[in-house]
């Protein structure tokens, strides 16, 4: 009986960090896959009644990025460059960007590589070109940074950091921030050991404090994606000017309610 059970032990002590150790090559080797979800479909039926133009946009590596483009005035109006999450199509945005109508604003939004029938593959690094490559987009268009307000979503505040630093515009908008993708995948993956797995790390935590435009952070208290405390410490490190909206009850994909809308409208107001 005795010999019996050291067997098993001698086995279950073996099998245990074989299991392990395959589970963190699995991860490593699919991790982009868990980590970006082009098909997936959050919101869908939404009616769009606000006016876009579909336009193409390239990219400085040679890749064309659907977007959606409401011109009302860009003289005389700011104009939003919206850089969505990590899951979903342009259309899962519809019911957020309907109520740009009723604000005096023009707005830009994107679709990242390998999303929304896009060709490629995302990356940090391809994410990162595809904000730069939007922004370029509006400069032709005769649009300064003063002009430009980037507002990123969930995995688009990594984004709309990294490309914040490099430019001083109107204002930054961040909904659900993450301080480092290395630190949202440990709240996921906590017995791993992720800073040296993650391939696409998102380091806004480092980032922020190069920001020189005002900026607003959201964040709802009950979020089960990305833990609120994330969003306070965004706020904490960014500089002033700084304005926030924490809210109770929001969970990761905040509630487009009328306070929410008001914020926005009074942030938007204050950079003219």
């Amino acid at each position: 009986m005795k010999k019996k059970l050291k067997e098993y032990l001698l086995k279950l002590i073996l099998i245990i960090p074989i299991a392990y150790f395959s589970l963190l090559f699995i991860i490593f080797i699919f991790q982009r896959n868990l980590l970006y979800h082009p098909k997936e479909n959050n919101y869908f039926g939404d009616e769009l009644k606000v006016k876009i133009e579909k336009v193409k946009i390239e990219t400085g590596d040679n890749f064309e990025l659907l977007g959606w483009f409401h011109e009302k005035d860009l003289r005389n109006f700011k104009t939003i460059v919206f850089f969505h999450g990590n899951a979903g199509t342009l259309e899962n945005r519809i019911h957020k960007i309907n109520h740009f109508k009723e604000m005096n604003i023009n707005f830009l939004i994107i679709s990242w590589r390998g999303f929304s029938g896009n060709l490629g593959e995302p990356s940090e690094k391809g994410l990162y070109e595809d904000g730069e490559s939007a922004i370029n987009w509006l400069k032709r268009k005769g649009l300064k940074d003063n002009d430009i307000v980037l507002y990123g979503e969930s995995l688009g505040t990594g984004i709309a950091t990294h490309v914040a630093q490099k430019y001083k515009f109107a204002g930054v908008i961040l909904e659900s921030p993450f301080t480092s993708m290395v630190d949202a995948a440990k709240n996921v993956y906590p017995y791993f050991p992720i800073r040296f797995l993650l391939k696409d790390k998102y380091e806004s935590d480092k980032k922020i404090k190069n920001l020189k435009s005002p900026i607003l952070i959201m964040h709802g208290e009950a979020d089960k994606i990305v833990p609120f405390w994330m969003g306070k410490k965004m706020y904490e490190l960014a500089n002033k000017p700084k304005y926030s909206y924490f809210s109770e009850k929001d969970n990761h994909m905040m509630e487009y309610n009328e306070k929410m809308i008001e914020v926005l409208r009074e942030f938007l107001k204050s950079l003219n």
